[in-house]
């Protein structure tokens, strides 16, 4: 017979313990718990999201909302990185979460200023000043006045006389970038397969193509016109550059006023694939060309006559029988009879499947007042937007009174 003290459970040998039912439903609790947290967890660490491999978190953070990027960026280096590359550029765009936004940048001699917006229900102009960003590169504000700007996926250049930066929409950071090879002002640039080509500006007929993965300038082609004052848009492959005046060995205001009309209303194609250029038609009734973009396999043109405006739209598209056709559209909505001159200036923007005109510099009312009239309502920073679909226009929010001469752009981000 077995002694009551044989029988006491510390005296029990590990196998006869197992086969008691209180024992086996403890030591089964003990285990499926055990099987539900992570090995890291069970060797007393925790686990992060920076654990996971690359793709898996490039897959999480390319779904976070726009509004909360700029935090991402600062996480650390290795999220910054991935919010700058284009693989999450592509994931974004394949979870549909790309939108055009409008940007107007500033540059002076306390930083660089941008402002964006959407045209969204609700959605007001956004401003970010980059304090100090150009001093602090050793640049002055005048290296970057009236900048051409360029996108680049969720990327803005801003290109000026003789300073290069890229402005990063979604990390909201300034980073500069090599100058062109020439100083130019009032030139021509668009962006062609995924790199920038600028002409026109300066003395030299020389046109440039920028790299942004090697950031390097190189001369690829020698242009019919030099022009200056001049505008650049792409559609399917081909640089335009359109409009300006004539640059010579002379002041161009001694240029003939009939080759120097000429100019003001013509365009030279650069086909970027084969290096050639192409033949255009001028826009039809000697307009002085003011603003350009593309949008849509369309060059739409804003033309300044006598006392008018005009609003002409081109067709970019090659393999259509109406390529390169002028068509006039429905002016924009500003007061008749008034010539703008260089007080005033537009940029165009395409937004999407809109082209928006953008009042950069000067004021309509004071053009007004000049010429006598009492009309008053077109303040400085005056934005319409023209509806390319039903061939309307309307007006949107006003730009920031706090930017003066920005340069404008569409970027998707």
């Amino acid at each position: 017979m077995v002694s009551a003290e044989a029988c006491n459970s510390r005296s029990l040998s590990w196998l006869v313990k197992s086969c008691l039912p209180e024992t086996r439903r403890k030591a089964s609790l003990i285990s499926r718990t055990a099987e539900k947290v992570p090995l890291q967890n069970r060797n007393h660490s925790r686990a992060s999201i920076s654990s996971l491999p690359d793709d898996l978190l490039l897959e999480c953070l390319s779904r976070v909302a726009s509004s909360s990027l700029p935090s991402v960026a600062l996480v650390c280096r290795r999220w910054s990185q991935f919010v700058s590359s284009p693989v999450f550029y592509s994931l974004r765009r394949a979870n549909d979460l790309l939108r055009p936004t409008l940007y107007a940048v500033a540059v002076s001699d306390f930083g660089v200023l941008s402002a964006s917006h959407r045209f969204e229900p609700g959605w007001p102009w956004k401003t970010v000043l980059f304090t100090g960003a150009a001093p602090a590169e050793g640049l002055e504000a005048s290296s970057l006045s009236h900048p051409r700007l360029v996108a680049l996926d969720s990327s803005i250049y801003v290109l000026g006389r003789n300073a290069s930066m890229r402005y990063d929409t979604w990390s909201e950071t300034v980073a500069p970038r090599a100058p062109m090879l020439h100083q130019r002002k009032k030139f021509a640039a668009a962006t062609v397969a995924g790199r920038i080509y600028v002409a026109g500006g300066c003395r030299t007929a020389a046109v440039e193509e920028y790299d942004p993965a090697s950031d390097t300038w190189r001369v690829v082609s020698e242009a019919p016109k030099k022009r200056y004052g001049c505008i650049g848009a792409a559609v399917e492959g081909v640089f335009y550059v359109i409009g300006g005046l004539r640059i010579g060995n002379r002041c161009r205001t001694e240029c003939p006023r009939g080759e120097a009309h000429v100019y003001a209303s013509s365009m030279d194609l650069y086909d970027v694939e084969t290096r050639t250029w192409l033949r255009s038609r001028h826009v039809p009734n000697g307009g002085c060309v003011v603003a350009a973009c593309a949008a849509g396999g369309y060059v739409y043109v804003l033309a300044s006559h006598a006392v008018e405006l005009s609003f002409w739209r081109c067709d970019g598209r090659r393999s259509e029988p109406g390529f390169g056709e002028w068509s006039r559209l429905k002016s924009p909505p500003v007061p008749a009879q008034v010539r703008l001159d260089g007080t005033v200036r537009f940029c165009c923007v395409r937004v999407g499947e809109r082209v928006a005109l953008v009042q950069v510099v000067g004021s309509i009312d004071d053009l007004l007042r000049r010429s006598g009239r009492s009309e008053r309502g077109h303040k400085d920073g005056l934005v319409l937007v023209y509806e390319c679909r039903i061939g309307d226009w309307n007006r949107g929010p006003d730009l920031p009174e706090v930017l003066s001469r920005a340069g404008c752009v569409c970027a998707e981000c």
